[in-house]
């Protein structure tokens, strides 16, 4: 290998992050104290705006899918409801993705952190052909982590809770990309119940004892299904609000930005 393509090869990157979650986990707010900590730590981020339908948003994204698509013109000129509205937006503005990645380009060497906010519809990014495209185009060129944002307070429910984790295993799984389980809202309700339920296969056991209901033996069983998957996680809880559990939300990016080097890039690279 030429000296100048080994200092391409060792040249220093953005970290990507890109936040999924259900409507209502907080990804905005999280992304909002995600950047104000990366700005209050003398670092620079890029953030790109995926949702076609939000009003509006607490920071100012570099790139904005509402800027090149009219998410309500959309569904009047195609005739949607509001998701196909969605899915169709993110499908036009992925048509353009490579003039995105061009802007991206020419801005990494100024940033350590590239931000994405997805929409709050789940489906529509991670089960979309849009959402994989950006993301594996993403992920072709830069190290790129999964953040999973989960409603702590919302997931006290067992019910709740595996929801959220079966969502997390097919993320991962379909992604195959380095995964963080964040758990915000941390200043309402700590995390360590999810995180005990996770650890502790009993301890879920006994919070699913008065559910004596056909979903109650549904849920135990599932439980014993993503032992497994639990092992391979990541988990963090923070809070978008006070700011708490930044510095280890940052030190799991770390983790997971050598975990991308050592076992995703090369598997990327072979296919």
């Amino acid at each position: 290998m030429s000296s100048s393509s080994s200092a391409a090869t060792n040249e220093k990157k953005p970290t990507v992050i890109i936040c999924i979650g259900m409507a209502g986990s907080g990804k905005t707010s999280f992304i909002q104290r995600v950047n104000s900590y990366i700005h209050s730590n003398g670092k620079a981020g890029y953030l790109l705006n995926l949702d076609p339908a939000v009003s509006q948003v607490p920071f100012g994204a570099n790139i904005d899918i509402r800027d090149t698509v009219n998410y309500r013109q959309v569904m009047k000129e195609y005739n949607l409801g509001p998701n196909g509205g969605i899915l169709t937006s993110l499908n036009l503005f992925t048509t353009k993705f490579d003039q995105v990645l061009d802007f991206i380009d020419k801005r990494s060497k100024e940033v350590d952190y590239i931000l994405l906010d997805t929409p709050g519809q789940i489906e529509i990014f991670t089960w979309s052909a849009s959402g994989a495209i950006i993301t594996d185009t993403l992920a072709a060129s830069y190290p790129t982590v999964i953040a999973y944002i989960i409603d702590t307070p919302r997931s006290t429910s067992p019910a709740t809770f595996m929801s959220n984790m079966l969502y997390a295993c097919s993320i991962m799984y379909k992604t195959k990309l380095p995964f963080i389980i964040v758990f915000n809202k941390t200043d309402v309700v700590s995390h360590e119940f999810a995180v005990e339920w996770m650890t502790d296969y009993e301890s879920f056991q006994n919070a699913l004892q008065d559910n004596t209901t056909y979903m109650g033996s549904l849920i135990n069983s599932m439980c014993l299904m993503l032992e497994e998957f639990y092992n391979s996680l990541k988990v963090t809880g923070v809070s978008a609000v006070t700011g708490e559990g930044m510095d280890e939300f940052f030190e799991t990016i770390k983790e997971s930005v050598n975990e991308y080097e050592t076992e995703y890039k090369p598997e990327l690279e072979h296919e």
